[in-house]
């Protein structure tokens, strides 16, 4: 049976009421929301954008912190830099990053990972997991560079910035910077449509290595997808974006197609079980920026974008795609970000696109406070149920718990019904409500199922051949007779 406990996450102590009720605000508006988006309807005093909000909350603060501790120029970073960069970070901010390397690449170059949490070197319980994954195409580093600056920005603003300070107690992001260190070295600066460096040094693109779920994927899996599914299959992680560049949209799964040689002349939308949020999620970030909203091609003729976000297939359908691989096979809801119209343009631009995505960076990474989390635990013993399978009824698609019994799930304001089963266990459900930007809490009880008697079952004289419905005969009988 279930027990259900539903409450709110307490703000930091760091944070004053002040502040916590213009955050709460905040958070709530940078949903994104519209009726366009298929996500909740605000209310007309919420009617302004959040990006809007972030701004006034800075200007009447006067959020002024101190000066970071390592030096980031606007320039791009080869992998001898961005390693040196890192491990300064790393260095002079210990207690909230947290330096690591998911596996090599073809050229045995570190795939560095940093996490930046108030936490950054362990999974909290309760405590979401976040990924941002940049310069995946080789000759797209615009991605990596502000993500670099991101990094900085969270690390140097943490206890001085209170958007910042809550949203590194209450998570954990982790950046995969570049996933295709070695393709970068041989793009150059100042191409915007040349592939030369898109591919690692096999001549593979990673973001069609993927195992597929629609369609048979031939490629070999490379040193950087193994690794990164390897990671994935360590870390919980709730939400996730990838980063590319040569467009300005953000593109939500799913974005391959079971028919995919017709689909390719339909170009029809192929939405998940979870299009809601998914909208919703790219809707956040488009709003956000400084022009992707407004859904312009980046070059005449070229196609655009309502609102600044496509479903994958409606825009074009590839095979082996990450985004798919993540919420298929992973559950964590992942979006494509193309962060530039140019692929790699001159280093000069990039203090602009730094300015063009940072709120929309921050605002996304609050997407993963929201929607519904808790434990499944055994009823009589206490302990967490791990495997168990979760669905939110009428969401095709399901979700397990951790090896902790811990699961999170993202979820836009509504009424919902949680399902869950585990072998072994009765299988229940409960009905739960997610409202405002917090996660609601439910936490779940299992009761073991009663062990099954089997009537044909052998006894230990089996072995003679008399079976246990035989003895059960036999008692009854001589129970009547001593009776009469």
């Amino acid at each position: 049976m279930f027990s259900k406990d539903l409450r709110k996450v307490s703000a930091p102590s760091v944070v004053s009421g002040t502040i916590l009720a213009f955050f709460l605000v905040f958070s709530l508006l940078a949903a994104g929301c519209d009726a366009a988006s298929g996500s909740p309807i605000l209310t007309d005093e919420e009617a302004f954008t959040s990006s809007e909000y972030y701004s006034s909350v800075e200007t009447e603060m006067n959020i002024t912190p101190p000066p970071p501790a390592v030096r980031l120029d606007f320039v791009y970073h080869n992998y001898v830099a961005l390693t040196d960069f890192l491990r300064n970070v790393s260095f002079h901010y210990p207690g909230l990053t947290h330096l690591y390397s998911i596996g090599q690449s073809v050229l045995k170059r570190e795939l560095w990972v940093l996490a930046v949490s108030s936490t950054p070197d362990r999974h909290v319980a309760g405590k979401p997991e976040m990924k941002y994954v940049g310069n995946i195409h080789g000759n797209e580093p615009v991605s990596k560079e502000i993500l670099l600056h991101l990094i900085l920005h969270l690390v140097s603003g943490y206890g001085h910035d209170p958007v910042i300070t809550l949203l590194l107690d209450y998570s954990r992001i982790h950046f995969l910077v570049s996933m295709n260190p070695d393709g970068f070295e041989k793009s150059a600066e100042g191409t915007c449509s040349n592939d030369k460096g898109r591919k690692n040094q096999k001549d593979f693109d990673l973001n069609r290595n993927f195992p597929d779920h629609f369609q048979h994927n031939h490629f070999p899996l490379q040193p950087e997808t193994k690794a990164v599914m390897q990671w994935m299959s360590n870390v919980p992680f709730v939400l996730s974006a990838g980063l590319h560049g040569g467009a300005l949209v953000a593109s939500y799964p799913f974005e391959n197609h079971v028919n995919r040689a017709l689909h390719i002349h339909e170009r029809e939308e192929n939405p998940t079980p979870d299009d809601d949020v998914f909208r919703h999620l790219a809707t956040v970030y488009a709003k956000n920026h400084a022009t992707m909203w407004m859904g312009k091609p980046c070059k005449p003729k070229s196609e655009s974008f309502v609102g600044g976000i496509v479903n994958g297939a409606k825009w074009y359908t590839f095979v082996g795609g990450m985004q798919d691989y993540n919420y298929i096979v992973r559950g964590t809801m992942e979006i494509t970000l193309e962060v530039s119209c140019c692929k790699h343009p001159m280093a000069s631009t990039l203090r602009q696109h730094w300015l063009d995505n940072r709120k929309a960076l921050i605002l996304y990474m609050y997407e993963a406070l929201r929607g519904v989390k808790g434990f499944v635990t055994d009823e009589e013993s206490g302990r967490p149920v791990s495997g168990a399978q979760l669905h939110v009824r009428g969401r095709r698609h399901g979700f397990n718990t951790t090896a902790d019994g811990e699961y999170w799930r993202i979820l836009l304001n509504g009424s919902y019904i949680l399902q869950v089963s585990a072998e072994g266990y009765q299988p229940h459900e409960e009905s739960f409500e997610v409202m405002g930007d917090e996660a609601t809490v439910l936490n779940v009880t299992l009761r073991r199922l009663a062990p099954a008697i089997n009537i044909g079952a052998r006894t230990a004289i089996g072995s003679l051949g008399i079976s246990l419905h035989f003895l059960l005969s036999v008692g009854l009988l001589l129970s009547l007779l001593l009776a009469w």
